[in-house]
């Protein structure tokens, strides 16, 4: 027997897309199998991530699931994404400032809202400080690797490189992504300063594959490009998607971009108890 239907809200941020559903319509332990099941692009509804959130008094609270069905402690995109939502559905009895609270697996994460064109929405994110930053040779596909390996919340493993080659990024990524030194995997970006204030990257999400944008990519690709590279501590980090801001200062890294909904709709072939 298939559990009920239930409601969607699609959203994304430079391409970069969610699927948020409230939590209390899937039962619990089975968030990986609706993730599997709504975010496939051919038999769902098709996202890179599936969140199952619920409204708080500050803002949201999420869990994230990557497309796979695997967990994801933190998206800075899909924060951003939230936020819109919340701030679409009308303010909590109360708060009348411009600020959003998004409770996350890594950690709250405080969203300013900075312009709103409905359905697109501008937020200015504090994303935490940097942790575990380090310089790493890695045996990946065939080749030694220079990374930069750090947390913005979730593993990370920046490449810089001189210029971005699709050839290579395609060959190493996903060899890197599940690299023996990563044993929960990583996010892999390549990235390339252009200038002191421009970093193009190239982003390869765990569970996910290629992603037009990535929050928290875009994060660590800045640091790494400021710690590394040559880039100064504000850069505009621009991703196949489009460009967001990142800001590293000495209270944490700070991220600016949009996100936009897309649609509402509710779904209703949820999988079944005996789905993989």
């Amino acid at each position: 027997m298939r559990v009920a239907s239930a409601a969607f809200i699609k959203a994304h941020a430079c391409g970069n897309d969610f699927l948020f559903i409230e939590e209390r319509a899937v039962a619990a332990g089975q968030g990986a199998r609706w993730a599997r099941a709504v975010c496939d692009r051919h038999r769902g509804v098709g996202a890179d991530g599936l969140a199952l959130y619920r409204r708080t008094p500050a803002g949201a609270a999420m869990r994230l699931f990557n497309a796979d069905g695997s967990a994801a402690e933190v998206s800075g995109n899909g924060v951003r994404c939230l936020a819109a939502i919340v701030v679409a559905g009308g303010r909590p009895a109360g708060r009348k400032d411009a600020d959003v609270v998004i409770e996350t697996a890594a950690g709250a994460r405080t969203l300013r809202l900075l312009e709103a064109d409905p359905p697109r929405r501008t937020f200015r994110a504090q994303m935490g400080e940097p942790a575990g930053l380090e310089r790493r040779r890695l045996q990946a596909a065939g080749e030694e690797v220079d990374a930069v390996v750090l947390s913005v919340g979730n593993p990370q493993c920046v490449v810089l490189v001189d210029a971005l080659d699709d050839a290579r990024f395609e060959r190493l990524a996903p060899a890197l992504a599940a690299h023996e030194a990563f044993p929960d995997g990583t996010n892999v970006e390549f990235a390339a300063v252009e200038r002191p204030d421009r970093v193009r990257i190239r982003i390869w999400e765990r569970g996910v594959g290629p992603t037009s944008a990535s929050g928290t990519g875009a994060c660590a690709a800045a640091v790494a490009a400021a710690a590394f590279g040559g880039a100064a501590r504000a850069v505009e980090v621009v991703s196949p998607g489009g460009a967001q801001q990142v800001e590293w200062t000495a209270d944490g890294i700070h991220l600016t971009g949009w996100a936009e909904i897309v649609a509402r709709g509710v779904w209703t072939a949820p999988p079944r108890p005996d789905d993989p």
